[in-house]
């Protein structure tokens, strides 16, 4: 018996020890999730931070954005886009060959000046035989030359020149250019125009609405 005694003794001193190993480590976990806790926190207002800086930053860039947009505009103010003219037929001079070209095309006051400050095709590759000619880019030197121009041709409508359809159109940068909504007003034979800043006037059954964005002009031509 004195035997099993020391063997109970000596086993409930070896699972005192144990248990006293278990408090320890137990005390180290917490102290570890404790630590934890407070690096997730630090990281918790750290992100928080981050993520208002980057509120703020998309904000300022947006901004940024806009007034870089709208001056891009304001520098192109006198410039007019015109589709259509085939390639190579300015013959490297494309200001004398709008000059003397537009007048009759547009039926202008005889001796109207057009006061074509420059004018280029614009900056793309050239394309090769069958791809759409790239468009001319003029800058009038007087802006009320720029309204005759687009209110002429808006007035007569279809402009033809020696069988090719020309267009006329104010020069925006790509944000105001509503390309979607253009694309499905040529194909419903819509009357529309594009005005600055970022408006685009449409006329339908002899009404006329303006939108100055892009959702609300896509929502209104998915109606017609």
């Amino acid at each position: 018996i004195s035997e099993d005694i020391k063997m109970i003794l000596t086993s409930i001193q070896q699972i005192s020890v144990t248990i006293k190993d278990i408090k320890q480590s137990s005390k180290d976990i917490l102290g570890r999730l404790s630590s934890m806790e407070a690096h997730l926190s630090e990281s918790d207002e750290r992100l928080m931070a981050a993520e208002a800086r980057i509120v703020a930053l998309t904000s300022a860039m947006a901004d940024l954005r806009d007034r870089l947009d709208d001056q891009e505009n304001r520098t192109r103010q006198n410039n007019i886009r015109i589709l259509g003219f085939p390639e190579g037929v300015e013959q490297g001079n494309p200001s004398k060959f709008l000059e003397e070209t537009l007048p009759t095309l547009l039926k202008l006051p005889a001796g109207t000046d057009l006061s074509i400050e420059r004018a280029h095709r614009s900056l793309a590759p050239r394309p090769v035989s069958g791809q759409r000619p790239r468009p001319f880019i003029i800058k009038l030197l007087r802006f009320p030359v720029k309204e005759l121009l687009l209110r002429s041709a808006r007035e007569i409508g279809t402009l033809d020149w020696e069988g090719h359809r020309i267009l006329l159109f104010p020069d925006l940068s790509k944000a105001l250019q509503f390309l979607p909504v253009k694309k499905i007003l040529q194909d419903k034979k819509i009357k529309y125009g594009l005005f600055y800043p970022a408006t685009l006037r449409v006329t339908y059954r002899g009404v006329t609405s303006s939108f100055g964005m892009v959702e609300d002009a896509e929502k209104f031509v998915k109606t017609l």
